[in-house]
């Protein structure tokens, strides 16, 4: 290893002796306790639980996770993310859009003129980036329903990237995995290849230069992010690396307190965040499989199985036609959700055959999830990311700032809902769940993993409203993700079942070892006077509490 690391990051020696891969399933058993946080990384989830023991709150325990999560786990977010959050304030359901939009120069034409060879969008680099929104939901959900300063909660992070932190085995996995990609985008050798290369499983990783900025950040109130300090250099990196994005386009960032939108199943009361978010999908499959009687199906069968494959479909097919910004989306959320229109979407379904779904006409009308609730009753699901592996690429020199690449959700196809626009937001894969029932809170859901996020929600619903599964074994029961298509990718089921979906025209895709695109889900459900945690052992996920 070399000796000459850059300045903004430090690798301590390499682990030696341990051999990290285990080839078993690890099964998890539930978290019980008055005061719990459940998140993809260890360290992210003791973080928040030092802020509940600090006298904070559920709003400031996420946010404490949250932050640190920047630091532990820079693979699926940054301080350069976008953030969601659905909230119950021991009253009443708030939702949080903290994402961001697209620079005023993002026009058509613009993309016509830089990426003339491609009908998609930019997936790295700079032309992928849209303005970043979690630090201001930071700030904003701390202003509003916190309880410690502000600063306070930053104090874990600063302090894992100030003395260092040990790397998690998937963590380091998923670093290796994405160098060789990502070595040539401007400023990311600098801040996550020290010695040239990804840290290994319990390497020690230090970044200063990440915690002087989210030293700023705190002692701003977020000012210097969006206009001072470190506006200025994320705009004049912008400038240096062909990107579009200024100083104004920061400067004008806001968020949006939201109602969410929502679908009833089997007494339950399913919550997600509206468009551009992908969360109605969820809804709409749930309101199709609503017509089927789920529960007289054996659980991961095929007959089951086949049913909320083909549901999920439809619903894909619609939010692919009809969800972006809101303010240019011709058909609304409550229209895609109008009873009729899915019970005759439900009607589509051959329970024998599978099918390749177009959208229909409704009547007119890679990320990290986290969750906390505490003793009062207040319960947050919270989910922020930087969509792809490291997001964009791009890390602002000398900040440890890596930025999004959300832009990659937008369209190019003229006249669609999503196509890209100046101040628009794109069409967003992350979404946090939130269910109650008679208008009290059940649980907080999400999982992390593009696409597979408004796939898990839908089958971890029917794993406990249709089959009564807990928690954790709705999180440990295996999976699938729809790919494209027919295409259809599984995990774990009884090969019987996947002979017959097969069968009824399945396109099973073989999948590598280990493969990992299943998501990570964390849930806590509300018990007698305290909370069930559950996590996910997919990767290094842990739930705390006390």
């Amino acid at each position: 290893m070399s000796t000459q690391a850059p300045s903004t990051t430090a690798l301590s020696s390499t682990p030696s002796g341990l051999d990290w891969d285990n080839p078993y399933l690890t099964l998890r058993r539930p978290t019980l306790a008055r005061n719990v946080v459940s998140t993809s990384q260890p360290l992210a989830a003791q973080a928040g639980l030092r802020i509940l023991l600090a006298g904070g709150n559920a709003v400031d325990a996420a946010l404490a996770t949250a932050i640190c999560l920047t630091v532990v786990e820079p693979i699926s977010n940054g301080i350069g993310s976008d953030a969601f959050a659905i909230l119950w304030d021991g009253k009443a359901l708030h939702g949080l859009n903290a994402s961001g939009r697209a620079p005023a120069a993002w026009t058509p034409e613009y993309f016509d003129r830089v990426a003339p060879d491609s009908t998609t969008m930019p997936m790295r680099g700079w032309n992928a980036v849209t303005v970043p929104g979690a630090v201001s939901a930071w700030i904003d959900l701390s202003r509003r329903f916190g309880r410690l300063p502000f600063a306070r909660l930053f104090e874990p992070a600063i302090e894992y990237a100030e003395r260092g932190f040990h790397v998690s085995p998937f963590i380091a996995s998923r670093w290796a995995s994405q160098i060789d990609e990502l070595k040539v985008q401007p400023g990311f050798p600098a801040a996550f290849m020290p010695g040239g290369r990804a840290p290994v499983t319990g390497e020690l990783f230090r970044h200063p230069e990440q915690a002087r900025t989210l030293r700023l950040i705190a002692e701003t109130q977020t000012e210097a992010f969006y206009r001072g300090e470190l506006a200025e250099a994320i705009a004049r990196h912008a400038s240096e690396n062909g990107g579009a994005m200024t100083t104004a386009d920061l400067a004008a960032h806001k968020n949006d307190w939201v109602t969410p939108i929502h679908m009833d199943y089997r007494g339950y009361r399913m919550h997600e965040i509206p468009p551009s978010t992908q969360g109605i999908v969820c809804l709409i499959a749930l309101g199709i499989l609503a017509h089927f009687d789920m529960a007289s199906l054996a659980v991961d069968s095929a007959d089951s199985v086949h049913l909320q494959i083909e549901a999920i479909k439809l619903g894909l097919a619609d939010a692919a036609a009809h969800v972006g910004d809101p303010r240019d989306m011709q058909t609304l959320s409550r229209d895609l959700l109008d009873p009729g229109y899915l019970a005759a979407r439900a009607a589509l379904i051959d329970r024998t055959r599978a099918q390749d779904f177009g959208h229909g006409t409704p009547p007119r009308g890679g990320t990290v999830y986290l969750t906390a609730a505490d003793a009062d009753g207040m319960m947050v699901s919270m989910i922020q990311s930087n969509f792809a592996g490291f997001g964009s690429g791009i890390v602002i020199p000398g900040t440890g700032i890596s930025l999004q690449n959300r832009g990659n959700g937008f369209s190019r196809a003229a006249g669609h809902p999503n196509q890209v626009g100046p101040g628009k937001r794109p069409y967003h894969t992350i979404i946090p769940g939130f269910v109650t029932r008679d208008g009290q809170p059940v649980m907080t859901l999400g999982l992390m993993g593009g696409t597979i996020q408004a796939q898990g929600h839908t089958q971890l619903m029917v794993r406990m409203a249709d089959y009564g599964q807990g928690p954790q074994t709705a999180i440990d029961g295996p999976r699938f993700r729809i790919v494209q298509g027919m295409e259809v990718n599984f995990e774990r089921f009884p090969g019987n079942t996947l002979e017959d979906l097969a069968a009824r025209g399945h396109k099973v895709v073989e999948l590598p070892p280990g493969y990992m695109d299943f998501g990570c889900s964390q849930i806590i459900r509300r018990i007698d006077d305290g909370y069930l945690a559950a996590s996910d052992a997919r990767r290094d996920s842990l739930a705390v509490g006390f």
